[in-house]
């Protein structure tokens, strides 16, 4: 009875080690969910973290993230978009998006791989889409903020100086007709009608999206070179406004410095002049004085203070018989 006894015990503990061995249970880790697959036909799905069971060698179990997924464009590679006005532009987008029924999804796509190639499809369209139907300017912009900056701030800023203010709002008025044009949509609702577009799309899947979003538009070659040379043609404006009201006052700076000079120039001539008016009086009276006092010794001095001067400058001297070298003549008086 106790030798039956234990074979039957033995057998039931062999068929549970086999059993067990063959792997009737299976574990969901948190953030996992898995649907059970037994001859290709979905018979289960969990979304809950535990240890599941299964038929063994009968069952198959496939499990996805319960967690939020990424989805990055491929904007270095992908073809140029044409805007409503034939400009064209790469649009770099990113989305998040998550598994929400395991099944559908497994019936849908099966395979992440899968998930992430008709994601690219769906979205890739719905930007295209979205993008063509609309113009430049609601693709780059999400407000008319812009145009409000142009013409106070950036005056308000720029220019302290009265005359390069007053230019520069001549400029801002001319260019009334070259702002910015006014959007009607933006960036942020281009994003939500790209959403729209793929969440009609993407239930279908199993799949719940979450956000899309435009991240960058970059413009292709010949944009970029329309957009510099309109940037380095308003620079250039505004350069020369502050060229020519620099010009004006180094004019103005230049007349003002030669007004000065010939005050200055005029005023030190009329001071030499009374100066020189007050020496010449000065002498006149001590030539005065000293003919007065001695005559003969006063002519006597004139005369060879004038003869160091002339005589100099005669190569030669023919004759001193003259009454102006009577000083000269030794024969005359001392």
């Amino acid at each position: 009875m106790n030798k039956k006894f234990t074979t039957v015990f033995l057998t039931i503990v062999a068929l549970l080690i086999i059993l067990f061995a063959m792997g009737p249970f299976y574990i969901l880790n948190e953030g996992q969910q898995a649907v059970v697959i037994r001859f290709g036909k979905i018979v289960d799905a969990q979304q809950q973290a535990g240890l599941k069971l299964k038929v063994p060698f009968i069952d198959n179990v496939v499990k996805y993230s319960k967690r939020i997924l990424s989805w990055d464009g491929r904007a270095q590679g992908q073809d140029r978009i044409p805007t409503k006005e034939q400009l064209f532009i790469w649009v770099d987008v990113t989305a998040r998006w998550k598994i929400t029924d395991p099944m559908q999804f497994y019936a849908a796509v099966t395979s992440m791989d899968n998930a992430q190639n008709r994601l690219n499809e769906i979205i890739h369209s719905s930007v295209r889409t979205v993008i063509s139907n609309n113009m430049l300017r609601e693709a780059v912009r999400s407000s008319n903020l812009i145009n409000e900056l142009t013409t106070t701030t950036k005056i308000a800023v720029e220019a302290e100086d009265a005359i390069i203010q007053r230019e520069l709002e001549e400029l801002e008025r001319g260019q009334d007709s070259t702002k910015q044009e006014r959007i009607e949509k933006g960036r942020e609702v281009l994003s939500t009608e790209i959403f729209g577009a793929v969440s009609a799309v993407t239930h279908q899947f199993g799949i719940t999206l979450i956000d899309i979003i435009i991240r960058q538009i970059r413009y292709s070659d010949d944009l970029t070179e329309s957009v510099y040379n309109r940037m380095i043609k308003d620079r250039n404006q505004v350069a020369q406004i502050y060229r020519s009201a620099g010009e004006g006052q180094k004019a103005e700076w230049l007349g003002k410095l030669q007004n000065e000079q010939k005050t200055i120039l005029s005023q030190a001539y009329k001071t030499a002049e009374e100066i020189k008016g007050r020496a010449d009086a000065t002498a006149a009276k001590t030539y005065a004085d000293s003919y007065s006092k001695d005559s003969d010794f006063f002519e006597f001095w004139r005369s060879i203070e004038s003869y160091r001067k002339t005589i100099p400058k005669f190569n030669k001297t023919i004759t001193t018989e003259m009454e102006y070298f009577k000083y000269l003549d030794r024969q005359s008086p001392r």
